[in-house]
C-alpha cells in the first residue's frame, strides 16, 4: 500500500518553483545553491543544526522543521546517507511536503527495495544520482556548479508516473547536469566500474604511503596526487556506500586484484612484456581513452599541453585565465604542478593542437614564462 498523504504527481502545475531539500550536507546544499541561482525556493532541513545554519547563511534556501514543513514542495530531494533514504522518504511523503520526490544516493537497487518494503509510494518517487561531488565534506564545500557538465542518473521504477520523471529531469538539468535513464541494478554496475571500485583502489594506493619514510614523500608529485586525491574521502561513508552495493565492486576489484597480480609476477620474474605488464599498461591508456570528454562528447586524448610558470600569489591564475581569455583561446583544461619549498608552480594549461603556438605567443608577450 502507498503512504498516506503522498500528493498526486500530477499536481506539479508544470514547474519546479518550490522544493524542499533533506540534508545540508556536501551534496544536498550544491543542489540547493544551484536551484536557488534560478530563482527557486528551497526549504532545507538537517539533523545536524550546524550543518542547517551553515548552509542557510550560505545562501542555500530557508531552514525549516521538518515535522511541519509547510505547503507541499514540487520536489522534495533527499540527500542522506543509503540507508536513511527510505524511512526519511516514507516520512516526507506521510507529511504530504511535496508532489515528487527523489534521492542523491550513489546506490540505487537497495534504496528502491527498502522503500518499497516500508510501503512508500513509487508512483511520485525517482530515484536519482548526481554524478557529482569532492573528497571534501560538508555544506562549507558546496558549490553551485558542483553537478555543471555531469551525468545525472535517474532509475525511475515501473510505477514512476511520467510527470514525476518530468520534474526530476527538469530539476536534473536545473543543475546544469545531463540527465540519463537507466535501471536501478544496472546504475549500481555502473557506478561499481567507474565510482566504488576507484575509490578502493585509491585508497590502496594512498594506504602504501603509510610505510614511506620523509625522503620517498618529498618526491611525491602531480601523479601520485592525482591517483590518491579520492581517497582523502570520508570512510564511514564510503563504507556504507560500499556495503549497499557489495557484489559489483567486488567483482571489479577481483579483476583488478587479477590484473595487479599478474603484473607482479612478472616483474618478480623478470619478464616485465607482453602481456602482463605492457599489456596492462596498454589497455590502461585504451580505457582511459574511452571517458566522454565535456558535455558527454567523445573523448579527445589530442590536447596540447602548454606548461606556464605562474607565481604563488593572488590572482596569478586569474591573470592568466584573463589573457587567454583576450586572445580568444579556450582553455579545455588546466592542472597546476606546485613546486616544493618554491614559491612558484607551474600551470598545464590543455588546448586544442591549433592553438598551441597562438596561446604560447600570447602569453609570452604579456609577460609570462611560457615553456612551450
Amino acid at each position: 500500500m502507498a503512504a498516506s498523504g503522498a500528493g498526486e504527481a500530477g499536481d506539479l502545475r508544470g514547474g519546479v518553483d518550490d522544493v524542499i531539500v533533506a540534508g545540508a550536507g556536501l551534496i544536498g546544499t550544491s543542489i540547493a545553491l544551484a536551484l536557488r541561482e534560478h530563482g527557486v525556493r528551497v526549504r532545507l532541513t538537517d539533523p545536524d543544526p550546524g550543518s542547517l545554519r551553515l548552509a542557510a547563511e550560505l545562501g542555500a534556501g530557508e531552514p525549516v522543521d521538518p515535522a511541519a514543513p509547510g505547503a507541499p514542495a514540487d520536489v522534495a530531494v533527499i540527500a542522506a546517507p543509503p540507508a536513511a533514504i527510505p524511512g526519511v522518504l516514507r516520512d516526507l511523503q506521510d507529511r504530504g511536503a511535496a508532489h515528487v520526490y527523489t534521492d542523491a544516493a550513489s546506490v540505487k537497487s537497495s534504496v528502491v527495495a527498502e522503500a518499497e518494503r516500508l510501503g512508500c509510494d513509487l508512483a511520485t518517487f525517482v530515484p536519482g544520482h548526481p554524478m557529482g561531488g569532492r573528497e571534501k565534506q560538508g555544506p562549507s564545500a558546496a558549490r553551485s556548479d558542483l553537478f555543471l557538465g555531469r551525468s545525472w542518473a535517474l532509475c525511475p521504477t515501473g510505477k514512476a508516473d511520467p510527470l514525476a520523471v518530468a520534474a526530476v529531469t527538469r530539476l536534473a538539468r536545473m543543475c546544469g547536469a545531463e540527465p540519463v535513464t537507466l535501471e536501478a541494478a544496472a546504475h549500481d554496475r555502473a557506478v561499481a566500474l567507474v565510482s566504488h571500485a576507484p575509490h578502493v583502489a585509491a585508497s590502496a594506493v594512498a594506504a602504501r604511503l603509510l610505510g614511506g619514510d620523509e625522503t620517498a614523500l618529498a618526491l611525491a608529485g602531480q601523479g601520485v596526487r592525482d591517483v590518491t586525491r579520492i581517497a582523502a574521502g570520508d570512510p564511514g561513508l564510503w563504507l556504507e556506500i560500499l556495503r549497499h552495493n557489495p557484489a559489483p565492486v567486488a567483482g571489479v576489484l577481483e579483476e583488478i586484484s587479477a590484473d595487479l597480480a599478474e603484473a607482479a609476477t612478472a616483474l618478480r620474474g623478470g619478464t616485465p612484456g607482453e602481456p602482463a605488464v605492457h599489456g596492462l599498461l596498454s589497455r590502461g591508456r585504451r580505457g582511459r581513452d574511452r571517458i566522454p570528454g565535456k558535455h558527454g562528447a567523445a573523448r579527445v586524448p589530442e590536447y596540447a599541453v602548454l606548461p606556464v610558470v605562474i607565481p604563488d600569489e593572488p590572482n596569478a591564475l586569474g591573470r592568466l585565465f584573463a589573457a587567454a581569455g583576450e586572445a580568444g583561446i579556450n582553455i579545455e583544461d588546466v592542472r597546476i604542478d606546485h613546486s616544493p619549498g618554491l614559491p612558484v608552480g607551474v600551470a598545464q594549461l590543455s588546448v586544442l593542437p591549433g592553438a598551441l603556438g597562438p596561446l604560447a605567443r600570447a602569453l609570452a608577450e604579456r609577460g609570462f614564462s611560457v615553456h612551450a
